[in-house]
């Protein structure tokens, strides 16, 4: 029996367990439930939603950006798919309305194609990305397929395979009047896709914006450029790779499994989050649901983990961390050599965490090195103080600080 087989009679045998444990908890906490006045009700209903929690499956979350605040006005926002590719939707975020002066302000905002990462956790976790973005731009997002989900009969998928999604999804919208934002590991092959492009002539997009991404993995390496370069890529290739079993869908496909990723996610800080479990618990006993809510979101999302194509997931290893194709200047995808410096019409910008502890200080701002070709009045960079990796893209300091700044970056070459 293979360790995916034997992670999903795990995950089979704790499910009961799971669902009684949420039962438990809803019975021993309910207003209307007489069992809620027993003595000692709360830590029964608590430790078991946290029983729950642990031993759940978690699918992936919903997007679920219904309205923003676009121009002063609350509108609609239906999400539709713009292109389906086997292991990847190109989705759309639409506003809309029927204020014909609102109509004409939405009308004129730039538009924007967010490239979310694969790596590991779902194209959701830019929510608050998009969200934020929808305020002043029309945005696209590449919401990719957990590949377990993909039949295998649809073949390999590789980071060259990524690269020509990236250029599909830029020619479908109009090169000419959109600006990319790649947020993490996707700003290798995004930079790639637009180099080629612009070597083969083609319209390339207004603006680039780079955020937190390992275009240089050399500079200020951190514990995940460490794990790339101590190991081989045989060791990947051996420890990490392992096949869909029944009754997936990708049955037979080879994979990086979302529940290794997650196994990892977690070791890189288990105290963080035995700690975040803990008052977790202590939240449910004392009735602070407001942030026991934020626990779940938190969680709901972090634990949600996809399954990675091993052609693509290998690729990475090699080009990105371990041989540093693209500063070096070696890269060929499908026989192409990427050449970041025919890139002359699209302006730059990087963006850094300054407490960023998975891609390094200088691993984004390498960019502007390679980007020769762009004039020096069109490159930007941003270090966010006191960001981490998750704050440039999420949360206060990113609708604060980092947005502000990127909203005026395009805005400046919208027209």
């Amino acid at each position: 029996m293979t360790l995916y087989q034997l992670h999903e009679l795990g995950r089979a045998w704790m499910a009961p367990l799971a669902y009684m444990a949420e039962a438990n908890a809803r019975i021993f906490s309910a207003p209307t439930s007489w069992l809620s006045n027993l003595p000692g009700a709360e830590r029964i209903a608590a430790g078991n939603e946290l029983v729950h929690r642990i031993g759940k499956d978690y699918e992936k979350p919903a997007w679920e950006i219904r309205e923003v605040e676009a121009h002063g006005r609350t509108v609609p926002v239906v999400e539709l798919e713009a292109l389906k590719k086997p292991f990847c939707r190109l989705l759309r975020f639409k506003r809309y309305t029927d204020d014909a002066d609102t109509i004409s302000l939405l009308k004129d905002d730039p538009v924007v194609l967010v490239v979310a990462p694969l790596s590991g956790h779902h194209a959701t976790l830019l929510r608050d990305t998009v969200h934020t973005l929808l305020r002043n731009h029309k945005v696209y997002v590449t919401d990719w397929v957990d590949a377990r989900m993909v039949p295998a009969s649809e073949g390999a998928f590789s980071l060259d395979d990524y690269v020509a999604y990236v250029e599909e999804f830029i020619r479908h919208i109009g090169a000419e009047k959109l600006h990319v934002i790649s947020v993490c590991q996707p700003t290798v092959p995004v930079l790639a896709a637009v180099s080629l492009m612009a070597a083969r002539g083609e319209a390339t997009p207004r603006s680039l914006v780079m955020m937190g991404g390992p275009i240089d993995a050399r500079r200020s390496p951190t514990e995940v450029n460490g794990l790339a370069t101590r190991n081989p890529l045989s060791w990947f290739e051996h420890n990490v790779i392992h096949t869909v079993p029944m009754p997936y869908p990708g049955e037979g496909r080879r994979v990086y499994p979302g529940f290794l990723q997650h196994a990892g996610f977690i070791a890189m800080n288990p105290s963080r989050h035995f700690m975040s479990h803990w008052d977790f618990y202590s939240d449910l006993v004392k009735g602070d649901l407001q942030d026991a809510e934020s626990h779940r979101r938190f969680y709901d999302e972090y634990n949600a983990v996809l399954d990675m194509p091993a052609e693509y997931y290998l690729d990475t290893i090699r080009t990105v961390f371990q041989e540093f194709l693209l500063p070096r200047g070696m890269w060929k995808v499908n026989g192409e050599l990427v050449k970041p410096a025919a890139i002359r019409k699209t302006a730059l910008m990087s963006i850094e965490g300054e407490l960023d502890d998975i891609s390094g200080q200088g691993q984004t701002a390498a960019a502007h090195d390679l980007c020769t070709g762009i004039p020096k009045p069109h490159h930007r960079h941003l270090t966010v103080e006191g960001a981490g990796h998750y704050g440039i893209f999420s949360g206060r300091r990113w609708r604060e600080k980092v947005y502000p700044q990127v909203r005026d970056f395009i805005a400046k070459y919208a027209g």
